[in-house]
This record gives C-alpha cells, sequence and structure tokens, in this order.
C-alpha cells in the first residue's frame, strides 16, 4: 500500500484495478471503501463491461460513503463513440450533522 499524506494508504489493488478498467475496459464501475482496520482505501466490488448505471448505484450502499469510478460511455453529435471515467464521491448527509452543524452556526451567531 501506498501511503498518503492523510495517513490513509491506497492499496496496489486499487491502482491496479483502476488502470484496467481505464486501459482494458475490462471493468464498468470499481467501488472503492476505507477500511478501517488497514487504514487504508480497498476494492469493495467491481462491475462487468456488460453492466449499466443502475447496476452501478444500486451496488452503492445506502447507509455509508463510497468512492467509485464510472466508465461512461456515449456518442456524440458527430456520432463518434467516446467514453469518459467519472470520479464519484457517494456521501450522506446525515441528520445529525446537519443539527450539529447547524447548533455550531447558531452559537457563533449569539456569540460574536
Amino acid at each position: 500500500m501506498a501511503n498518503a499524506a492523510s495517513g490513509i494508504a491506497v492499496s496496489d489493488e486499487c491502482k491496479l484495478k483502476f488502470l484496467e478498467l481505464k486501459r482494458k475496459k475490462t471493468y464498468r464501475y470499481i467501488v472503492f471503501k476505507i477500511d478501517e482496520k488497514a487504514k487504508g482505501v480497498i476494492v469493495e466490488k467491481y462491475g462487468t463491461p456488460e453492466e449499466n448505471y443502475d447496476d452501478f448505484t444500486a451496488a452503492l450502499p445506502e447507509n455509508d460513503c463510497r468512492y467509485a469510478v464510472f466508465d461512461f460511455d456515449f456518442v456524440t453529435d458527430e456520432n463518434c463513440q467516446k467514453s469518459k471515467i467519472f470520479f464519484i464521491a457517494w456521501l450522506l448527509i446525515q441528520r445529525k450533522w446537519i443539527l450539529r452543524l447547524s447548533k455550531t452556526v447558531l452559537i457563533e451567531v449569539e456569540n460574536p
């Protein structure tokens, strides 16, 4: 694993899977998660080239955060087949965080 300034490392598997998606089109998407025990980013799951965006969104958890890459194929107005890779941060805004932040803002407003 390569260490980052944040102290959270990215596994070699993450890098290899991403390069396979980018160069060989081996996967449609890759979902990454932070492994708290290993203090690093690991591959959680990936989709075959036949899968689509709906399959990708179904692979994301409802109650947790993830990072992902998705290889999006499209046809331009000039009828050229193109592909773009999107990096996605799957973040959840939970009510308790909103309440906590709101409380902080209110305290700052009351005590300028």
